[in-house]
C-alpha cells in the first residue's frame, strides 16, 4: 500500500510508504488533503524528482488487470471484472417490451377496416 504524496504547489510527486507519511504527519511537515485515496501536501520545498513509471494491462475475457510499476517496485495494481450480464439483461427488456405492446385491449378489433376501393 501506498500514500499519494503532492507538493506545495500541488503537482504529483511519487508516493511514499505508509511509515513515511506517518512521520511526515507527526512532525507537522506535512497535512492531509484526502482521505480517499490518502493523500498528504508536503509543507516544506522538494526537488520534484519523479521515476519513470511503465502502466501494464492485462486485457482478458472476464477481467482486466492492471498495474503501474517503477524499476524497483509495483505502485498501483487492480482488477476490474467485466460484465457478462448484459445481453441477458437486453433480452428481458426486450420480452417485457412485447408483453407491454400486445396488452393494448382498449383498442377496438381492426382487421376488417378495408374498403375495396383502396385496394388496387
Amino acid at each position: 500500500m501506498e500514500v499519494f504524496v503532492i507538493n506545495q504547489h500541488g503537482k504529483a510527486l511519487m508516493p511514499c510508504t505508509p511509515r513515511k507519511a506517518r512521520l511526515l504527519l507527526k512532525s507537522s511537515k506535512a497535512k492531509v488533503v484526502r482521505r480517499n485515496p490518502f493523500t498528504i501536501q508536503l509543507k516544506y520545498g522538494s526537488t520534484g524528482y519523479k521515476q519513470d513509471l511503465t502502466l501494464g494491462v492485462d486485457t482478458g475475457h472476464s477481467e482486466v488487470g492492471l498495474s503501474v510499476v517503477s524499476e524497483t517496485k509495483e505502485v498501483f495494481s487492480a482488477v476490474a471484472k467485466m460484465r457478462n450480464d448484459i445481453s441477458e439483461k437486453m433480452d428481458t427488456r426486450r420480452m417485457y417490451r412485447r408483453q407491454k405492446r400486445n396488452r393494448l385491449r382498449y383498442r377496438k378489433p381492426r382487421f376488417n377496416n378495408r374498403s375495396a376501393s383502396t385496394i388496387k
